[in-house]
């Protein structure tokens, strides 16, 4: 190894799409293991006092934190409707981020600021950087497979 290529930019390298499968599955696997998980076991519980900042509702509000936390984190982990997952996921962590925990980072009543940050900054990541090659949608756009698209049959 040397000096050159620790500082080399090579945004098609294996190292680079582990990188995005390592983003992807610690923001995915995170998100749903602690937010995804509690709100499909306690949704009942949840549904009646839920935060509502955009005045939808408490039931409509979970369902779609649920769809963010259970839904499209699991797609992130898959890498498949990665870039939509990801807005998704950073469009509802920034509404709980603002309007529930009012937008803190320090302090003591910065309960979940950190997290929040974090969880936006790897979203954000992944939007912009795509899912990597080691992802269903690359899987789906770079093979010779086509779904829509009648195969040939090598018998004749």
């Amino acid at each position: 190894m040397t000096l050159r290529s620790i500082f080399a930019i090579n945004e098609d390298s294996s190292g680079t799409s582990l990188g995005l499968l390592a983003l992807r599955a610690s923001l995915g696997l995170t998100l749903f293991l602690k937010h995804g998980l509690e709100k499909l076991t306690g949704f009942a519980q949840m549904a009646n006092s839920f935060p509502d900042p955009l005045h939808l509702g408490p039931r409509l509000s979970l369902s779609i934190a649920s769809m963010s936390d259970v839904v499209a984190a699991l797609l992130l982990v898959a890498g498949f409707a990665t870039r939509l997952s990801a807005s998704f996921i950073f469009l509802n962590i920034l509404v709980a981020w603002i309007f529930v925990h009012g937008a803190q980072l320090f302090g003591t009543g910065a309960d979940h600021g950190e997290v929040c940050v974090l969880y936006l900054c790897g979203s954000l990541a992944v939007l912009l950087c795509g899912p990597g090659r080691f992802s269903l949608d690359a899987l789906l756009t770079t093979s010779k497979f086509d779904p829509l698209r009648p195969q040939r049959s090598s018998l004749r």
